[in-house]
């Protein structure tokens, strides 16, 4: 497979399992990220790594949010499980600064690249994942747990692991209704 074949054949992967990727295959993982565009070589990004108890840990974060915003036991339960449904979870901070010449937006989206890299990285090296955000990732509880400052956003956790599916769901995208050209 070539590797635009391979760029054209990206999916996300729900139903992730053990294993999930190795301290070697992380760092791999974490450098493609830190290679994401980056004007002003800011690096805006943080990337919080949680397997094992950092995933139980981070359901608490995730069942606390649900108690304080009134949800019912169901949610919360479901809440708590939420990281348990892969044996990683990258959550994709950026953090951002003011700067003269590159906007708030620019460096959100710089993360965002990161994330997408990172996921990227993963497929590259035989895993599989899913990028996830929700009411979670704009939640004040989860994001004071997580040390954002109030410019900072939460781009994603990036659930990692081995896809459960025997065969990758992919869907033909038709690119006519997104593309318009110009000559």
């Amino acid at each position: 497979m070539t590797n635009l074949e391979f760029l054209s054949q990206r999916f996300s992967a729900s139903k992730l399992t053990t294993p999930g990727p190795n301290t070697a295959q992380l760092d791999a993982i974490l450098a493609v990220g830190a290679r994401a565009p980056d004007h002003g070589a800011l690096q805006p990004w943080q990337f919080v790594v949680m397997t094992g108890q950092g995933l139980e840990r981070l359901g608490e974060i995730f069942a606390q949010a649900a108690t304080l915003n009134g949800h019912d036991m169901a949610k919360i339960t479901k809440c708590r499980q939420m990281p348990l449904r892969a044996p990683m979870v990258i959550t994709v901070i950026a953090k951002t600064v003011k700067h003269v010449k590159v906007p708030w937006l620019e460096q959100v989206q710089s993360a965002g690249c990161a994330l997408f890299s990172m996921q990227q990285a993963a497929l590259a090296q035989g895993f599989s994942g899913i990028w996830r955000t929700g009411d979670l990732s704009q939640d004040k509880y989860v994001r004071e747990q997580l040390g954002l400052n109030e410019q900072d956003e939460i781009v994603g956790f990036l659930y990692l692991g081995t896809d459960q599916n025997d065969k990758p769901i992919s869907k033909t995208i038709d690119l006519d209704k997104h593309v318009t050209l110009w000559q």
